[in-house]
């Protein structure tokens, strides 16, 4: 796998083979990120990365100067590669490393984020919990992205948040989008 841009641009990145993971790949992310490009200034955003595996998305993000990017993985052997590779590229402040379920996770996260990334197992058979889970806990903010890569088997356009699907091969994107209003909005349509 390869970064694609920002500060360590075309740096090559390889994982062990004993990982228990699909990395995205690089056609799918760079699709991704071209898409994401065009919605969010990078060095506005805080990102969480859920099913982290290989921590692919969250070097992306870091890269391109995201204000902070949390990377949840339940796998120990994830979450360890992704520590040493966060420090090796110099992501340190700006990556937390989180070996969590990501079920349990947003859960019980408080915190909201701009751009939520999922990349569960293709054959997880309840991914739209973690949907419910970020809507439910408002884990998103009012704007902000929830981004599930998925198999065909897979269908979110029935959900009120869903934005839009894209496919890249055989892999899959579907965008939600909080569009919660705030208060403000609110009191800005009043006037």
């Amino acid at each position: 796998m390869r970064i694609i841009s920002g500060k360590n641009r075309g740096r090559q990145i390889t994982a062990p083979n004993n990982l228990p993971v699909r990395p995205t790949t690089d056609m799918a992310k760079e699709s991704l990120f071209n898409i994401l490009n065009n919605y969010f200034y990078f060095d506005r955003v805080t990102v969480l990365d859920l099913f982290a595996g290989t921590g692919n998305l969250t070097y992306e993000f870091a890269s391109r100067e995201a204000l902070s990017v949390t990377s949840v993985d339940s796998y120990q052997a994830c979450t360890d590669f992704i520590r040493r590779t966060v420090d090796k590229l110099g992501y340190g402040s700006q990556v937390s490393v989180v070996k969590a379920d990501a079920f349990l996770f947003t859960q019980r996260c408080r915190q909201q984020f701009d751009i939520i990334f999922a990349d569960p197992p293709y054959d997880l058979e309840n991914i739209g919990q973690i949907v419910d889970n970020v809507f439910n806990n408002k884990l998103l903010k009012p704007d902000g992205w929830l981004i599930i890569e998925h198999s065909k088997d897979h269908d979110f356009s029935q959900h009120p948040q869903f934005y839009q699907h894209r496919k890249y091969g055989k892999v899959n994107f579907s965008f939600l989008v909080n569009m919660t209003e705030t208060e403000d909005s609110k009191k800005e349509d009043q006037e």
